[in-house]
């Protein structure tokens, strides 16, 4: 590497902007990874269905998509670092909002608190995604950025840590049915109490992304991406959405991010059927299907690594054909089975996902340039995949079996078309742009 491929064009290190830019991968990390179990948590505290229950990550993954565009503008307006700056605010803002929701009592007001965090999380991502990208040379870009989505399912593996002790392990343990014969004095003095515990790791992180803000305010960061403050908001869409590779690009981040959370979110209510069959009691099953959850990230974490190691070797569009290619496999090992070899080949399915996401989206920017912050925003808004196609998974499965089927397993056939979607991607990019 060259002496100067450290120094950014305004003489600033990338070393320490890049260390704190990456750290702000995992933040969001725990936030994604964290929201995930709260679909079953306040499901059961608030008494509802799987389909309700999943508006929490329609208000999650909607904030995405809602700010995302609005990001960009601002980014370009401003800077990439005005940019972090907006979104670690918007993110404490919104973590803190969980305690007067709790005051109130009322699932709306936790969906308003999640909205909130992740238009935080969205210029977050807007933001640091493409600034990672720009920091360096140019062919190592999307090594780069892999590199740095290698510490975002680290505060996934936090996040889920911390759903499972100190929220899930400490909720009432008694079980959704036994909850439904409650009277109503009863069932208000047990919900106001497991909102307690819900809410204390989110004001906790409030606290840690205000301190971060602080760190990034008063550190100099580089500008060389940064070069034009115009607008043309809609010449620039045209040209960017009329490049082949960046259109499906967005098309199969759509689909991959939705695979990503159907697998994540409902892997709970997955294991959770299986063990209970085994006989272990509602609970149990939950925080048992939550140990596997962290397992699934932990291979995620290191498949992730060990993908980055092999893009040295393979082109990371070709890469990404292959590992969708075995997530379909592994998909459909979910599907059939029905005892613990399913949730085997659904942690399975974590590792293949490793890669997915930094390489459609580096695939998607390759030689953008400038355009890169409003090609960024709509890979963001992609994220919304996120948002819409879960509630579709949970509606399968509160249909609680087809033909005969556990309609849990029925429901993986989503995911299993999402990664069909992504391996086309990667084969026809393989083909079309050989060169990434």
């Amino acid at each position: 590497m060259k002496k100067n491929s450290l120094i950014s064009k305004d003489g600033v290190s990338y070393l320490l902007p890049f260390i704190l830019v990456t750290f702000c991968f995992a933040l969001w990390g725990f936030a994604n990874d964290i929201t995930n179990p709260m679909v079953k948590a306040f499901s059961k505290i608030f008494r509802m269905n799987v389909s309700e229950g999943t508006l929490v990550q329609v208000a999650f993954y909607g904030g995405y998509f809602a700010m995302a565009f609005p990001a960009a503008i601002f980014i370009r307006k401003y800077s990439y670092k005005a940019g972090v700056l907006m979104g670690l605010a918007l993110y404490a803002i919104g973590a803190l909002l969980f305690f007067p929701a709790k005051g109130i009592g009322v699932y709306g007001c936790f969906l308003v608190a999640y909205f909130i965090m992740t238009c935080g999380l969205s210029f977050l991502e807007t933001s640091c995604n493409p600034y990672i990208l720009t920091m360096g040379n140019e062919e190592t870009a999307t090594r780069r950025l892999n590199l740095a989505q290698c510490f975002n399912p680290c505060g996934s593996i936090i996040g889920m840590f911390v759903a499972m002790n100190f929220i899930q392990a400490k909720l009432n343990p008694m079980s959704s049915d036994e909850r439904a014969l409650l009277n109503d004095a009863e069932f208000e003095v047990l919900k106001n109490n497991d909102l307690s515990v819900l809410i204390a790791p989110y004001l906790l992180i409030g606290i840690v992304i205000t301190v971060m803000f602080l760190i990034i305010l008063f550190t100099k960061m580089p500008k060389n991406g940064d070069q034009s403050k115009e607008i043309h908001f809609l010449p620039t869409l045209k040209r960017i959405f009329s490049l082949k590779y960046y259109r499906e690009g967005v098309i199969a981040q759509f689909f991959y991010v939705g695979a990503q959370i159907m697998c994540w979110t409902f892997i709970i209510q997955y294991g959770t059927r299986v063990f209970m069959g085994e006989g272990l009691d509602e609970q149990s099953a939950e925080v048992l299907s939550q140990r596997f959850n962290i397992f699934a990230m932990l291979f995620f974490i290191c498949s992730r690594f060990i993908a980055t190691f092999l893009m040295k070797y393979v082109k990371p569009a070709q890469l990404l054909a292959y590992f969708a290619v075995l997530a379909m496999v592994f998909t459909m090992g979910v599907i059939l089975f029905q005892n613990r070899y399913g949730v085997y080949c659904l942690v399975a399915v974590s590792g293949c996902m490793s890669l997915m996401f930094p390489t459609i989206y580096g695939i998607a920017l390759d030689g953008m340039g400038d355009d890169a912050k409003f090609g960024a925003a709509g890979l963001i808004m992609a994220i919304l995949g996120g948002s819409v196609l879960p509630p579709l998974q949970a509606a399968i499965i509160d249909l609680g079996t087809v033909s005969g089927i556990p309609a849990t397993n029925v429901s993986f056939v989503l995911p299993l078309i999402c990664f069909l979607v992504v391996g086309a991607y990667g084969y026809r990019m393989h083909k079309a742009k050989p060169n990434v």
